[in-house]
């Protein structure tokens, strides 16, 4: 039996709350801020799903809400700061890249930084369950292992939030719903600060949501799935990761199913075409259901309810005895559907980008659609084609 401090609770409550006013309030600031210093995401290809410049930085101000709120009120000890730190490491990184796009070595290598400042102030996964019974010990000790595969665990889930970060909303209401599970789990097993610190996190998230639900006033941009990616990624090696049962070794793969297949998924594609993992392409899950007819808002909703399914099935996971075998055998079989639902899905080519016409009159601009459009003297009512 399960039992929650109140006094725990109205402290998770709190934190939530200044994060959320704090992350709403600043959004219109910062909007203005990123048209001021030219970070503006203009569709330039056929993986864009918008048709005019929107604002980035958005995640800057979930980046502060989130921080001031932690400060405010989770205890800061040494992991803690050093997630905080690694998390300054990485908004700087999406700052840069969202006013002049860096290449993909370089994000990767601040990237690498930002996951070993986490590392050496004590956030490592040194001991998990053996998911494989027959071996015959019950837990693996990573040892020297330590270092390197908590570093391959953050750079990944960090760069799964990133790529799945291609409509309006998806990747902050799916970080929203993680959080939110992860917070719960923490509240039930007695994580207090952990669950203080996923509810700033949650909160961020919310307060940011309306400007972001499509259609979208400004884009959390890399500054924000970079820091949303880095803060699942620590957070769950400090929470999840580190008790012995068994579940402790399946509860972050469920809780960041989505993310981590799609980008799994992706690097497979993309090596099975030949290309460099990191090559951009239109062939995400996202991608694949607006390419089967949906919208943005209806693509979006299934997404949503397919992390609320995981994480559902995380905190049942980890708070109920008789239920867990077949729990985890409908969230494999989940996965497995997911998985066959994508790869067999239409997908169809990647549209080339709005060919720009020579403009031969000077009186006459091109829009970014890629129309003609005469000055307001000389238009003339005509219909949108």
């Amino acid at each position: 039996m399960f039992t929650i401090d109140m006094g725990l609770l109205a402290q998770v409550l709190v934190s939530l709350a200044a994060a959320l006013v704090m992350s709403f309030a600043l959004t219109p600031v910062v909007k203005v801020f990123a048209q001021k210093v030219g970070a503006m995401d203009v569709p330039r290809d056929g993986r864009r799903m918008h048709d005019h410049p929107i604002p980035r930085l958005g995640g800057l101000a979930m980046f502060l809400g989130f921080l001031v709120s932690t400060l405010l009120f989770s205890k800061v000890d040494p992991q803690v700061r050093g997630m905080l730190l690694g998390c300054v490491l990485v908004v700087i990184t999406g700052v840069i890249d969202d006013i002049v796009p860096l290449k993909w070595w370089l994000k990767l290598i601040l990237q690498i930084a930002a996951a070993l400042v986490a590392v050496f102030s004590g956030i490592r996964i040194e001991v998990f369950s053996n998911p494989i019974p027959f071996m015959g010990t019950e837990w693996l000790i990573l040892r020297d292992l330590s270092i390197p595969i908590t570093v391959l665990w953050i750079v990944l889930v960090t760069n799964s939030v990133n790529l799945i970060d291609g409509l309006d909303g998806l990747a902050v209401g799916v970080s929203a719903i993680d959080s939110l599970a992860m917070l719960v789990i923490a509240l039930l097993v007695s994580e207090g600060n952990v669950a203080i610190i996923m509810a700033a996190l949650v909160g961020a998230c919310v307060g940011f949501m309306p400007y972001n639900m499509n259609p979208a006033k400004i884009f959390a941009g890399d500054t924000g799935a970079l820091l949303l990616g880095y803060v699942l990624a620590t957070m769950s090696v400090i929470g999840l990761f580190k008790t012995y049962a068994i579940i402790s070794f399946l509860l972050p793969f469920l809780l960041l199913a989505l993310p981590l297949f799609d980008t799994s998924f992706a690097i497979i594609r993309r090596l099975a075409h030949g290309q460099s993992p990191m090559h951009p392409d239109r062939g995400h899950v996202h991608h694949r259901l607006i390419d089967m007819g949906l919208n943005q808002k209806q693509a979006v909703a299934i997404l949503y309810c397919i992390s609320a399914v995981f994480g559902l099935s995380a905190v049942v996971l980890a708070t109920s005895g008789g239920m867990k075998a077949l729990l985890l055998v409908l969230a494999f079989l989940a996965t497995g559907l997911l998985a066959g639902f994508v790869l067999h899905s239409g997908h169809r080519p990647e549209p080339e980008a709005p060919k720009v016409k020579e403009n031969p009159d000077p009186a006459i601009r091109i829009t970014l659609k890629g129309h003609e459009e005469a000055p307001p003297e000389n238009r003339e009512e005509k219909e949108e084609p």
